[in-house]
């Protein structure tokens, strides 16, 4: 069958293996490689694969990219991010640096509730402007999913206009956005002494946010000095009741028992885990919830890097993401990212590119979609200016990749974002 796209002189395809699970265990160094390869993609999806040229499938109108010997993998997941706010945080950046910590700024009214305050005071034109230049970032280094999580607003309207300029950037621009609600982010300042009220209220958001379609997960952040397992036990079980996927930001910086609470809801992730305890990896062995690790924020913290390994020979399923948002991780380079979770998380290349892919799709419930290059999957892919995936990892703070395409379209090449040419 004639394709529309044959990719062909691909030096080597380096892909996780698709599966109806995430990877664990030695699954999660299982890689199928092809050298000398080609991809052949029909209508957005991937027609066929394997060593050669691809001859058979190139027709009339099929279009041929040259990948110049050089290497192609999936599309990279960005799992876990806060894409969608308003502002910047640099006025932080001292005090970080001085060894004030993160929940002492909070207390004082920095931290999330400083991006609060200039996410609500923005207008949807400021928010999404801002927002599709970091998505345009992230495309041209690789990643082709996102998840987006609101969380910045923390009342009815902002939290909304949060997710409504989203629903706007995902049907406008390439990079697919899984949308989070994430309500329940910090206490605002006005409800410090009445907290149920202020739960009760993110309830109340919930059944709108699910009439307009506007989030697929809920989210929220159990930890000390924010919301208790208790707390969070009741939000997400009035989530689950309303048909939402969970998540939960979670031992990040005192274990609460909220990887265990993932665990016992059925959460597709429990996400951070700097801190997680024994029976947390316990917990998550014997589930089907993926441990989301976000190391760009310890690196930027000075604080703590989950302890990955023992989680991984525990046979935890693993996924890795940036947690790009503007007071811990203020960076939209997710190789960047991988390149930590090699240093500092002595994560092998394997390991990464299953735990940026395949387990990263399967954390945001798209693993039968994207994540691996099979045939039938969608034909998202990137284009590297590597011969390998270790010397991405090995090279580090820049950005290798080349060109991309997003459901079997070209949306940057030659390191620029090419997509609105032909929009």
């Amino acid at each position: 069958m004639a394709a529309d796209l044959v990719v062909r002189n691909i030096g080597t395809l380096w892909t996780p293996i698709a599966a109806d699970s995430p990877a664990k265990g030695e699954g999660m160094t299982e890689i199928r490689e092809i050298k000398n390869a080609f991809l052949a993609v029909k209508d957005g999806v991937i027609l066929d694969m394997g060593e050669g040229d691809g001859a058979a499938h190139v027709g009339g109108r099929t279009q041929i990219h040259d990948a110049r010997g050089d290497l192609v993998t999936p599309g990279l997941v960005d799992s876990h991010t806060h894409v969608v706010h308003y502002g910047s945080r640099e006025y932080e950046f001292e005090k970080k640096m001085r060894g004030v910590p993160y929940l002492k700024i909070l207390e004082e009214g920095g931290g999330i509730l400083s991006s609060v305050r200039a996410t609500r005071e923005a207008t949807p034109e400021e928010l999404y402007r801002q927002s599709k230049r970091s998505l345009d970032i992230m495309l041209t280094h690789g990643v082709t999913t996102v998840e987006g999580k609101s969380g910045y607003g923390l009342d009815m309207e902002t939290e909304l206009k949060q997710l409504r300029v989203q629903k706007a950037l995902a049907g406008d621009h390439p990079v697919d956005i899984v949308p989070t609600f994430l309500g329940a982010h910090a206490l605002p300042e006005d409800f410090k002494e009445d907290r149920m009220s202020f739960l009760e209220g993110v309830v109340d958001m919930m059944d709108t946010v699910r009439e307009e379609g506007l989030a697929e997960f809920v989210d929220i952040f159990c930890e000390k000095g924010v919301f208790n397992v208790e707390e969070s036990r009741y939000i997400l079980s009035e989530a689950k009741k309303r048909g939402f996927g969970l998540k939960i930001h979670a031992d990040e910086i005192e274990p609460l028992g909220g990887v265990e609470l993932a665990c016992e809801l059925g959460a597709a992730s429990a996400d951070h885990l700097m801190v997680i305890t024994d029976e947390g990896i316990t917990a998550l062995k014997h589930a089907n919830t993926v441990a989301n690790v976000l190391p760009s924020t310890s690196f930027y913290l000075g604080s703590d890097y989950a302890p990955v390994r023992k989680m991984l020979e525990a046979g935890v399923a693993l996924a890795v993401s940036s947690d790009y948002n503007p007071g811990s991780s203020p960076s939209e380079n997710f190789q960047f990212t991988l390149n930590i979770a090699a240093i500092h998380l002595k994560m092998s290349p394997e390991e990464i590119l299953n735990a940026a892919t395949k387990n990263a799709a399967h954390s945001v419930m798209r693993g039968d979609r994207i994540g691996a290059l099979e045939k039938g999957m969608a034909a998202d892919f990137v284009i590297y200016d590597a011969k390998n995936f270790p010397y991405v990892l090995y090279h580090f703070a820049i950005n290798h990749v080349r060109d991309v395409f997003k459901n079997g379209r070209l949306v940057v090449h030659n390191k620029q974002c090419v997509w609105e040419e032909e929009t």
